[in-house]
């Protein structure tokens, strides 16, 4: 939905194809002294993008510990770029885990999106080729979390910039 709304320049990232190791850095990440290959490429990835949908699913009342240790082995990285939440899972839809994420983002000075998509029961759309094909209520929600973040991602532009001499 994001590639075909044509607001951002979409980069799809697979925290199951990063690889990333439980935190491993011998230093803090808010001094970006990294010193392991796996976190400089995290981080530039990351770097590259001016706002984040982060799409996951509700794990016993919250979201996973992959979610969790990829969010916190960077810090500036994530500061003031907007970021919106797709969550799935049963009856609850992901809501706990939208929750319990609140905080984290807020820590690491992102700009929550206020608008958010929960999918619950989230085997009812998926079809016969393992796609997601959402119904209209899901897209309705996507677009607007998207605008949404499109917006905040202008206004928080100039809190990224160096600040000047």
């Amino acid at each position: 939905m994001a590639e075909a709304a044509d607001t951002f320049d979409v980069e799809l990232v697979d925290l199951a194809e990063v690889g990333l190791p439980l935190f491993d850095e011998p230093n803090h990440p808010i001094a970006q002294d990294y010193t392991h290959s796996h976190t400089i490429a995290w981080s530039e990835t990351i770097a590259r993008g001016d706002a984040f949908a982060i799409v996951h699913p509700e794990c016993d009342h919250s979201y996973s510990a992959a979610l969790k240790n990829a969010l916190d082995y960077l810090h500036v990285g994530w500061n003031y770029k907007p970021v919106g939440f797709v969550s799935y899972g049963g009856v609850a839809s992901g809501a706990r885990a939208q929750a319990a994420l609140k905080p984290v983002v807020a820590g690491l000075r992102m700009t929550q999106a206020v608008g958010s998509v929960l999918v619950p029961f989230v085997g009812q759309f998926i079809d016969e080729e393992s796609r997601f094909v959402p119904n209209e209520q899901l897209e309705l929600g996507a677009a607007g979390l998207l605008a949404e973040s499109a917006r905040l991602e202008t206004a928080l532009r100039q809190l990224r910039a160096p600040a000047i001499g």
